[in-house]
C-alpha cells in the first residue's frame, strides 16, 4: 500500500484514504459490517450475478472502497456546516420554531 501511494505521489495523483469502518458504513449502513456483508451488499447495489462476483474478499474490499470514493465525490459540497443538532440550533436560534 505504502509502495502504491507513493508512486502515485510521485507522479502528482491525487491520494484519499478511507477507514474501514466508514467503508463499510458507505456500503451496508453498518461500520461493523463483516466482509461477506460488504459483498453481499456490492452485489445488490451494482446487480452482479453470483457468478460476476469476485471470488476473494480483498477484491471486494477494493471495489467498495472504490464505490465509497464515489459516493464521497458524488456529495454536495456544503461547506462548513454544523456538526450537531445542538450546535446547529446555537448558530441558527432564529430557525428554531417553538
Amino acid at each position: 500500500q505504502g509502495v502504491a501511494i507513493a508512486a502515485a505521489l510521485s507522479r502528482q495523483v491525487p491520494i484519499t484514504e478511507y477507514e474501514p469502518r466508514k467503508i463499510k458504513m458507505a456500503i451496508t449502513g453498518n461500520g461493523a459490517a463483516s466482509k461477506e456483508q460488504v459483498a453481499v451488499m456490492l452485489q445488490r447495489i451494482l446487480k452482479f450475478g453470483d457468478d460476476q462476483l469476485p471470488d476473494f474478499l480483498d477484491a471486494t474490499d477494493a471495489l467498495a472502497a472504490a464505490l465509497c470514493h464515489f459516493y464521497e465525490r458524488m456529495k454536495p459540497a456544503t461547506g462548513h456546516g454544523a456538526k450537531s443538532w445542538k450546535s446547529f440550533i446555537a448558530s441558527h436560534p432564529d430557525r428554531v420554531k417553538r
